[in-house]
């Protein structure tokens, strides 16, 4: 067949090792680390899952080298641990089964040592230790690794990655970037020392090449070996591409392929991992430019999800290898996809940071558009039901077409009612976004493998209880969302005033001064856009606080965002609205008048209790998903409306 990528899906060795296709799955951590550091099984089930997709390579991360100076917070491997070699062994073996070569990545956090960590107190208690002697922005002291202690973590790289061969990974992955150890020696914003390793590039670079060589003695001459760095690390006392380049160079004779990377721990947290405030493959110049210096493959990362991108990065020769992290959790089979020319099929990655800050809440994982990632030892698979039933879903939102989807693979009789003309619920309103167009993309999506499924679609096609009553179905799901929150300000119904749930329908009303009623997620991310739009935004919010309701992750970067665009005004309480704007009492009761002749309200959401409760009692399997159960995240629309569908 004719493959519409063939620059993605060409093999390529390195070393002595063929890799099926150019697309590889990133590092990232697993989901059950066990106390003494082994891979538990849900972990082995998560990097199974992104083979099985089709990966041309799955990286395990991280595989922390010395536990003695590096109180980590990630895996170990260690012949004196129960199960610990033979935990990596099952591991690669269930990567290795599906055609993708299993790989590990080794790490030494140096001076951020247990960072990730659950217990933050544990994490104050350890002793850190770094090139050089200094005090952390938290506080933490931190100590200057001796040559003896450097030479003992050299050996210590080289004794693992000898046991990750014997455990059957067949590539390993150096970790020299991010802020972790090896970095912190490159970098002159860690890098005080005065002896051979500090000073010159050449200097800063001799640890990761001392340990480069140790682990190259130790597999042999032709196990690849990947180093990954930071191109750049876009702070003023850390180094830019052109020592990047420099650092290229001085690794290139002991690796088989460079993967680079961007950014420094805790200081360029949305450049190493793009939001959706930045553009796709905001990295990849990096990876670029130094593939003109160097004779070895680059491979390169950074919000990649366009197979088109991707596959113009390859033909271009911008890069060897293009990787992904957040991507193949949204969508594991994407690598699959692409070579079956299925590339209409891909759920796209919403940038939303819901993987990344569940595992900092709980350390476990989820993701917004996937809710199978976490629990991947609950299976994979969809199953045809025992019995064929006929099953009604009100609402076409993210819930209600996940649902409707997951009940037709199911084999059963589905139709799905949208009251509106168009599918998509909530996430129409994304539309009108540019940074969250993947998000209104979903709906479409979502909505197409329902029709490929055989969903019976009927729009402007509101289900009352008669409705659902008439047409006899066995199972009824409520995806029936929420309705805007319009609180009766006096003056909120004038033509100046959009609903900002209206806002992709009415943009036109919207004029060169705004004010935005709600500090909440949905009035935020619209007072940014407005703002890149070259608008003048205020945004007005009762709480002294923005945005609560995003996430850990993705709340720092919009905050950044927030003061670049827009003039805020907390602790504010809306009075009324008028032509001139909105008059606020602010927290010594004055009023204020907050000018914009445009209003937008973003005031929250409500549940739709009464239909909920008119249809309760519909038909004899009834289940509630999404907002119309609680106002909540597509997360949990999603989540709920998959599982409802299976307890059908």
């Amino acid at each position: 067949m004719e493959r519409k990528y063939p620059h993605l899906c060409s093999p390529i060795t390195l070393g002595r090792t063929t890799f099926r296709n150019r697309m590889f799955s990133a590092p990232m951590g697993g989901t059950d680390i066990a106390n003494d550091g082994c891979i538990g099984p849900k972990s082995t089930a998560f990097y199974e899952l992104r083979a099985k997709g089709g990966a041309g390579a799955v990286t395990v991360s991280e595989l922390m080298v010395h536990p003695k100076t590096d109180g980590s917070h990630a895996y170990h491997l260690d012949e004196s641990i129960l199960n610990s070699l033979a935990s990596a062994t099952y591991t690669a073996d269930a990567i290795r089964r599906h055609g993708a070569i299993p790989s590990i990545e080794l790490s030494h956090s140096g001076m951020f040592a247990g960072t990730y960590m659950t217990d933050k107190s544990k994490q104050k208690s350890l002793s850190q230790w770094g090139p050089s002697d200094t005090v952390r922005a938290d506080g933490v002291q931190v100590k200057a690794l001796t040559k003896d202690m450097i030479d003992e973590i050299v050996g210590a790289y080289a004794h693992v990655a000898g046991l990750v061969k014997r455990a059957g990974f067949e590539m390993l992955m150096v970790h020299g970037g991010h802020g972790w150890l090896i970095n912190q020696f490159l970098s002159p914003m860690f890098n005080k020392r005065e002896d051979e390793y500090g000073g010159t590039i050449e200097n800063r670079a001799r640890f990761a090449i001392e340990v480069l060589k140790a682990i190259r003695e130790a597999v042999g001459p032709f196990f690849p070996i990947e180093f990954r760095m930071s191109g750049a690390e876009f702070v003023d006392e850390g180094y830019g591409i052109e020592e990047g380049i420099e650092i290229a160079k001085l690794v290139e004779p002991y690796v088989d392929l460079i993967h680079v990377s961007a950014g420094t721990y805790q200081k360029t947290f949305g450049i190493t991992h793009p939001s959706m405030f930045t553009d796709h493959g905001r990295n990849v110049f990096l990876a670029a430019e130094i593939k003109k210096h160097v004779s070895k493959p680059v491979a390169t990362i950074g919000g990649l999800s366009d197979p088109e991108q991707m596959e113009e990065i390859i033909a271009s020769g911008k890069a060897d290898v293009v990787y992904m992290a957040r991507q193949l959790l949204a969508d594991p089979f994407l690598p699959r996809k692409v070579t079956e020319n299925r590339d209409g099929d891909i759920v796209k990655c919403l940038r939303c940071f819901t993987c990344m800050a569940e595992r900092a809440a709980t350390s476990t994982r989820r993701c917004t558009v996937n809710p199978i990632i976490g629990r991947e030892m609950e299976g994979d698979e969809v199953y045809p039901a025992p019995v064929k039933k006929k099953v009604l879903v009100a609402g076409g939102g993210p819930g209600g077409l996940y649902a409707a989807w997951t009940a037709a693979r199911r084999g059963h009789e589905v139709i799905l009612c949208e009251k509106e003309d168009t599918l998509g619920g909530i996430l129409k309103s994304e539309q009108a976004l540019p940074f969250k167009h993947e998000m209104y993309e979903l709906s479409l999506t979502y909505a197409k493998f329902c029709r490929d499924a055989g969903v019976e679609i009927r729009l402007n096609t509101e289900v009352t209880k008669e409705y659902a009553e008439r047409e006899n179905a066995d199972a009824l799901i409520i995806a029936v969302g929420s309705s805007p929150l319009v609180p009766p300000i006096p003056g909120l119904e004038g033509e100046n005033v959009v609903i900002v749930n209206n806002y992709y329908k009415e943009k036109d009303k919207v004029g060169d001064e705004v004010v935005v009623m709600g500090g909440g997620l949905a009035g935020c991310e619209c007072a940014i856009h407005l703002g890149m739009e070259g608008r003048k935004v205020r945004l007005v919010e009762m709480r002294d606080v923005l945005a609560p309701d995003a996430n850990v992750r993705h709340r720092p970067l919009l905050l950044k965002e927030i003061d670049k665009y827009v003039t805020v005004h907390t602790g504010h309480r809306a009075l009324r609205v008028t032509s001139e704007g909105v008059v606020c009492a602010d927290k010594d009761n004055n009023e204020v008048l907050v000018p914009g002749a445009s209003v937008i309200c973003a005031l929250g959401q409500k549940s739709r209790t009464d239909v909920v409760n008119e249809l309760l009692d519909a038909a004899p399997f009834v289940r509630v998903i999404g907002d119309a159960s609680r106002v909540s995240t597509i997360t949990n629309a999603v989540y709920w409306g998959y599982h409802a569908a299976l307890d059908i």
